[in-house]
Formats: C-alpha cells, structure tokens, sequence
C-alpha cells in the first residue's frame, strides 16, 4: 500500500495539529461535510436478507428455474421452433399467484417501447434506425412481423391452458393455483421467432443476436441468445424485475439446470451453454480424439480444421441431427450454429481441474482468431480466476459474428476480422483480444455475481472493464488499454455536467453509456485499487465480494458494504462524488510559500517568516528536537476547483536532483471541500512541486498542476496524441 510519509511530513501534521493553523484558509467548512457524509441513510436498510456488512445474511434466498428444452433451427427460412418444459422453484417467503416471462423478441415489433421511442432528427445525422424502425419489424408481404415470437402454448406441464397477458417483451402466466412458498410448479409454453439478420438487430437496437449469410457460398452463421422464453427474477430488493427491453439494458435470470436438445442440419458444427451430452451422435470418432487431445494439451488444437470447415461450405444436406447440452447453476443459455465453423480448443488449469478453452469461426476470420481468440479465452480464465473466484464451469466457448461483443454463461460473440487478403493491424488485433477477454469475463460479472443488467450497467460492465484492464497488463504491460488508466476518462469528465448523470443511473436513462457505465466506473475503481485503498486492501475486498456473491443476485449497497467491511477504509466518499455525483477532479497547486526554519529569509513576507518564527518558538521541547535538521517549511494551498475530492499525490522535486512522493488521503478535505493548506518541513530546498505527476487521479488540468507554473504543453495534452481509440 503506497500511503508512507517521510518523517519531515509526519512532523509537519504534528505542527499543525498542536497549534493554530497556519493559515485561516483552513478554518470553516465549505462543503466539507456533506462530502464526507455517511450514504448509510442512503442505502437500502441492512435486514437478514442482507446485511450491513455487504454479505448474504441468514435468511437470504433466491428463486430458481431449470429449463428442458427443444428447438429446431430452420436453415431454409432461418427460423427457429422450440418447445420448452420450465420448473419454477419458490423459495421466497411469498405466495405467487402469477409469474412473469421475458419475450425479449418482441423488442423487434413495431409497436415495441424500444421502437417506439428511438428518436433522432435526419436533419441532425441520426442513424437509420431513427427512421426505418416503424417499418423494419414487418416482413416483406406484411403477413407477419419480422420479429417477436409467435407463441403456441402455454400451458400445465399436463398440458391445461394457464391464462396469460402480453405486455411488450414482458408475459404475466397466471397460475391458476397459488404456489406457496418452498414449493415447485411446472409449466411449457412453445413458441417460433424469425432469426433477423444481426445487421437488421443492431439498425434496431440490439445487437445481441442474429444470423449472418455469406453470398460467397450461400451459408449462414447463427448466434443464437435471447431466443426462448425466460423467467424473470423475483427478488427481496425489487420484487419481480418486470422492466421492459428496450435493447439497451441487458437482463438479469435466476439460476437453474438446463437441459436443450437442438435440431439443426446434419453437418452443422454448435457450440453451446454447458456440456455436449452425444458426442457419439453428433462428432465424428476424429473430431472426438481431437477434442479430448486438446482438453489435456496447453497448445491450441484443432478439432474442426480450416480445411475441413471450407469443404463443408459446399454441402447442403437436407438431413439434421440433434445436439444435446446440459448446463448446471446457470442463469441463460445461447449457442452458435454453422457448417462454417472452424473450431480449435485447449486446456486450461483452474485450480487443478482442466477447463476447456475453446472458439468457433468461419474461414474469413482466419489467421487472425486462429492466432488470437482462444488464446484470449484462456488468458481470461486465468487472469480473472486469480482476481475474483476461480472459474467453476467445464468450459468458455469464443464465437466470431458481425455484431458487438455480447456474452452468455461459457459462450459469448465477438467480432473483428482481417482483411480480405487476411492482413490486419495492430488496431484489428487489439480489438480483438480486449473484446474477447472482455465477454469471457462477463462470465463472471454477471454471470455469476449475477447483477441486475436491467436497473445498474455498471455492476456488470463497469466491474468487468476494470477486471479486464487488469487482466490486459498481465498479457502485456505496455498493452494500449482503452478503459482503466486515469488518463483515458479525463475528456469524458471534462463535459459540461449537462452532458453527465451518475454512474448510479438506470441503464436506459444514460446519455453516454460507454464512458458512463464501463469507462468512468472502470476508472473510478482502478483509481480506488491504486491510489485510494492499494492492492492489497482492494484485492482482498473485490475478491470477498465475487466470493459473497458468486451465484446470489447482489444490489450496489451489498458492493459498497463489503468493499469497506473487508478493508476498514471509510469509502462513502468515494462511492458518493465518483458513483452518485458528475464533479470532475481538478485540484490546482494555488499558493506556495516557502520559510527558512534556521532564521534564513525565504519567499515569505517577513510578516510570514515572523509568524512562522513565533510559532516555532513556542513549540513544545520534544517537537523542537524531532525537527532538528530541518531548514525549509513549506506552506501549500491546494484549491478543489472540480469538486471531487480526491487523495493528494505531491512530487518534491529537490535542489540536488532527487525526488520523493508523498500520499495524503482524501480525508484532507473533510473540513473544507474547498480550500486546504498543508505544511512540509524538509532538510532540502525545494526547486518544484508537481501534484498527481504520474496522472493516477483524473485530474482534468494538469497545467495548474505545477510550482513553479510551466508554461509548457501540458503533460496531458502530450500523452493525449500517443492514447491508442
């Protein structure tokens, strides 16, 4: 933990501390207080559900669903067909008369909320979606829509019609019976759905999931997510987490076993949630000597190689066969299917038990994810086992489509590929490893410290930016990371407060979600981790808290609640100016005055260097000693223009050439938010002074950064041109 100070700074407090101030600027308070307030008011009431130490208390308890399922994917008209047999288990203290079922398809019906209000003005440049979305969700001969499910039972696992309301991407089944707590009720409902192109699915959006076709050789590839009825969580906090989709915050699931049969043309390769069930059935007797090579192997294998994925380009069978998965303590389930698929695996070591690292990609991909994509996977998997929990799935499956990174439990979608002529730079490459180590990671925010998506982005995107950047500097130190250095925020924070709203805002309701839930809350905890708390405090905390709640649903307070009980540091302030407010930090270097302690004249007035001379006449014997050798006492203002207080990260630049840090903990500010003034003694004269000079705090200005004042280019316009977009 970096907070020492020299001896000069511990006496220079005790200077301060046992007499009056040197300057009546720290007299007062100006807004002091209300900074460091205490959020508990503000928090939800700590109960036995959950505690006021952030962990689940003695009564915590959560709902769980398992899923049996079968679906047909339709290559000729990409339309997918499925039926599905759903367990709901009430543990909750409550009696359900009624469940409530996510239709996140329907987002792609005209008379959707998403639809209907996604605006813009073609005259300001909006995008297209602004102005086909009223039309998009209809077919071609306006016979059906587009998009959203046609539903085709919903009923008793006996096969009783139940009666049900839809309302936009939200069902409510009534069940007829009440189901008490502790007790179980099934129920099916079938369902079909058009596949839309991912292109269409993002002009809409949600680029979630979708079908791409390759005019070269008539296929498709699908990624398949969101696509069966789900069940909403209902929970202690919110009750039944009923928000409507609207494309841009995601979801949030109970846990529960899936078992899914999926019926697609016999030479399709799937990738999938969970564990295959029939190699037998549906591999080849190679593949499945391959496969079991690459789960013992450290090298990247290939169980479907490019050469045999492009000789399958040329069939289409009208024959299919049926692939059967089983995942457990899962939250979604998604999959990928394609007779395009290259597929290549390897092993990995979790704590003793070898996971399989795996990725699914067409040969337009190639070479740049047979290079990069499972090698990424599995960098993931170590990294964030070491920073969070280790990894308890058999395996985390990388697949290439044309959308935007997305992710699903063991599977996720990522983009990026090479040129034409398979050239590509280092942009390209990048891009591709922080996108796959970023969706790997959701795995486990949220999929396992399962968040709500729907109400707070940054639970799951903001923590798993952060992870990320962590994981990016074990894979290389210099690595160009777009989230988590202080550097990269400051023009996002520099925004007039208009532009701005609290990372602590519903997802739907934020201007600038990139830089509000993933940059700024990445940031904010990699500047928590360096210079608030340090590694050691920070790590510990993070680590308890993926430990806490791995496979539970916790809210921000359980977050906040732990991060301090695990580390005793008071962080209220903390969570209230960077997750609750939209100041920025600028604090400015505004007065320095310099005193000679053996009588010399320094900068000062000689009406200063006389107060300074009576003051240390009247110090105790004991301080007297403590200070002897020390030639120099420095007076220095620090101003909070910005409003956020922050901790003081102080260079001393001395006249022979040396330097040294010195640490102040934000609680400086605690009395006056405003205005504080700091004493230094030293044995050197001082010839500079530079606040934040390794830019690890925010701060929006670095040209008042300085003492002397430089005139120069500001460091952060310099290191601005080499920031990598």
């Amino acid at each position: 933990m970096r907070r020492s100070a020299t001896l000069a700074i511990a006496l220079a407090a005790s200077l301060l501390t046992t007499a009056p101030a040197l300057s009546a600027q720290n007299v007062g308070g100006l807004g002091g207080a209300e900074k460091f307030k205490q959020l508990g008011p503000d928090l939800p009431t700590a109960n036995g559900i959950r505690t006021a130490s952030g962990a689940p208390g003695r009564d915590y308890w959560q709902q769980r669903v398992d899923y049996d399922i079968d679906a047909t994917l339709d290559d000729a008209t990409q339309r997918i067909t499925g039926r599905e047999l759903i367990t709901y288990h009430n543990n909750s203290p409550d009696t359900l008369r009624f469940l409530w079922v996510q239709l996140d398809q329907n987002l792609f019906t005209p008379n959707s909320i998403g639809n209907l209000t996604r605006n813009g003005a073609v005259r300001a440049g909006a995008r297209a979606s602004s102005v086909i979305s009223l039309n998009a969700g209809q077919s071609a001969d306006s016979s059906e829509y587009y998009g959203g499910y046609r539903l085709t039972a919903v009923t008793t696992a006996t096969g009783a019609k139940l009666a049900y309301t839809v309302n936009g991407t939200m069902m409510r089944v009534e069940l007829g019976a009440p189901l008490p707590p502790k007790a179980t009720r099934q129920l099916r409902i079938g369902w079909s759905y058009k596949v839309l192109p991912t292109t269409t699915a993002i002009a809409q959006g949600n680029p979630r999931s979708g079908q791409e076709f390759f005019p070269r050789d008539g296929n498709y590839v699908y990624t398949i997510a969101q696509w069966f009825p789900r069940l909403a969580v209902y929970g202690d906090d919110a009750g039944w987490q009923h928000k409507q989709f609207m494309g841009g915050g995601e979801f949030t699931l109970p846990f529960g076993n899936y078992t899914v049969r999926l019926t697609v043309p016999s030479d399709h390769i799937v990738a999938a949630t969970g564990t295959l069930q029939n190699p037998l059935a549906v591999l080849s007797a190679t593949q499945r000597a391959r496969l079991a090579r690459a789960k013992a192997s450290d090298s990247i294998l290939h169980i479907v190689s490019p050469a045999e994925a492009k000789a399958a380009e040329s069939g289409k069978p009208t024959g299919t066969k049926t692939w059967t998965f089983a995942a457990q303590n899962v939250r979604d389930f998604a999959f990928a299917s394609s007779r395009k698929f290259i597929w290549d695996a390897r092993g990995v070591n979790i704590n003793g038990t070898r996971v399989i690292a795996q990725s699914y990609f067409p040969n337009e991909a190639e070479p740049l994810w047979g290079q990069y994509s499972t090698r990424s996977v599995a960098h993931a998997l170590e990294t964030y086992s070491k920073t969070t929990i280790p990894y308890p799935y058999p395996q985390a499956t990388s697949v290439h489509w044309n959308g935007a990174g997305m992710e699903y439990p063991m599977i996720c979608f990522n983009p990026r590929r090479p040129n034409a002529d398979g050239s590509y730079d280092d942009a390209t490459k990048y891009g591709l490893i922080s996108v796959v180590i970023h969706e790997v990671g959701h795995n486990f925010f949220p999929m396992i410290v399962n968040s709500d998506e729907r109400q707070w982005t940054w639970m799951d995107e903001g923590l798993n930016s952060f992870t990320q950047y962590l994981s990016e500097r074990v894979w290389d130190t210099t690595y160009p990371s777009r989230r988590g250095p202080a550097r990269n925020v400051v023009d996002y924070m520099r925004l007039d407060k208009t532009l701005q709203e609290p990372i602590m805002t519903n997802s739907e309701s934020v201007q600038n979600l990139g830089n509000n839930a993933y940059l700024k809350a990445a940031t904010a905890l990699n500047i928590l981790r360096e210079t608030v708390m340090g590694p050691e405090l920070f790590d510990a905390a993070f680590k308890e808290y993926a430990r806490r709640w791995a496979f539970k649903h916790p809210i921000p307070a359980d977050f906040f609640r732990t991060m301090e009980d695990v580390s005793a540091v008071d962080l209220d302030w903390f969570w209230r100016g960077w997750f609750y407010g939209v100041d920025n930090v600028d604090v400015a270097l505004d007065t320095v005055m310099e005193f000679r302690l053996d009588g010399a004249a320094g900068n000062a007035s000689a009406t200063e260097q006389d107060r300074v001379a009576k003051f240390m006449a009247g110090l105790p014997a004991t301080d007297k000693a403590a200070l002897s050798g020390k030639r120099y006492l420095y007076e220095v203002d620090f101003k909070n223009i910005g409003g956020l207080v922050m901790p003081l990260v102080v260079e001393f630049e001395y006249d022979d050439g040396t330097r040294e840090m010195v640490r102040i903990p934000a609680e400086i500010w605690r009395v006056n938010a405003s205005v504080v003034t700091k004493a230094f003694t030293t044995s050197k004269k001082v010839t500079a002074i530079t606040l934040d000079p390794a830019e690890e705090t925010a701060d929006t200005d670095l040209a008042n950064n300085t003492w002397p004042r430089r005139n120069d280019q500001s460091r952060f316009q310099r290191f601005k041109g080499q920031i990598k977009p």
